[in-house]
């Protein structure tokens, strides 16, 4: 009886570190009216060299739209004060960066991310003048819920030609950038996921993103871009309910808590051998 136990109690240990998602990641979302974003800046949105937007671009307090539609295209709604949605959408986006912000990292790593292949978790990546001068892999494992968020210490800054790429079922929407102060894309990098600034965001000339582009106190410029959530995967489209944001209330779990979890269902079981009766034993 005790064996089978034993068996039972590894089992739900060994599925809780290995089989279900790790860090441990509740499901936010993005606010209905952040929603249809892919632009939010929050003195200007500019855009200075042909462009294609796909979803609404909008800015608030403002005052300003510049570059659409000409020499830029908007699939979506430019909006602009009054329209309160922009205003709406900026206090969802406080919202958003205050749960990202607010999420304990499993893991420092960088601050170059080249190189590297990482499955689902929260990240916390260190300053520099670059943070990716490569490719970054993102490794789904088949889980369509599975979420990155990288907690960028400072800026984000991508050299030219890098490149975020998506494996094994990886959803663009479901990776979030939560960036302290302002984030620069190179020219010609192929980058992907939700960038969600402090202050400014800005897409050199050829940079393309799939994902949104979302400043809080400062601009958003672009640069014969290519930008917009449609093609982010299930769920990530326009009108359909985005990937999620970690909760703010359920934490990671850290390497070390897991490994802790594993030596107490040991231990457990190394006691609980010891207390087998005399039947037990014999069997």
């Amino acid at each position: 009886m005790k064996r089978r136990f034993l068996s039972s109690l590894a089992a739900v240990g060994f599925a809780a570190l290995f089989l279900g998602p790790y860090p441990a990641l509740a499901q936010g979302y993005l606010g209905p009216n952040l929603r249809t974003f892919a632009v939010l800046g929050g003195t200007t949105s500019t855009c200075i060299g042909a462009s294609v937007v796909t979803g609404d671009v909008g800015v608030t307090p403002g005052p300003a739209v510049v570059g659409f539609p000409a020499p830029c295209t908007d699939i979506g709604t430019v909006r602009v004060p009054p329209d309160p949605i922009p205003a709406a959408a900026q206090v969802e986006l406080a919202a958003a960066y205050t749960t990202l912000i607010g999420l304990p990292c499993a893991a420092t790593i960088g601050p170059d991310l080249a190189g590297l292949t990482l499955t689902q978790g929260v990240y916390c990546v260190t300053a520099a003048p670059t943070n990716l001068s490569g490719t970054l892999t993102l490794n789904g494992q088949g889980n369509p819920n599975a979420v990155w968020v990288f907690r960028m210490a400072s800026t984000l800054i991508t050299s030219s030609g890098s490149t975020v790429l998506l494996t094994n079922g990886a959803n663009a929407c479901a990776v979030q950038w939560q960036v302290s102060s302002s984030a620069t894309i190179g020219s010609g990098s192929t980058f992907v996921g939700n960038i969600v600034a402090l202050t400014a965001i800005t897409m050199n000339t050829g940079a393309r993103t799939t994902g949104r582009l979302l400043a809080r106190n400062a601009g958003v410029t672009m640069d014969t871009n290519t930008i917009g959530f449609g093609a982010c995967g299930a769920g990530g489209g326009a009108g359909g309910v985005p990937p999620p944001f970690p909760g703010a209330g359920v934490p990671t779990l850290p390497q070390i808590g897991a490994w802790g979890l594993l030596a107490v269902l040991l231990g457990s079981g190394a006691y609980l051998l010891r207390r087998r009766t005399p039947t037990e034993a014999s069997r």
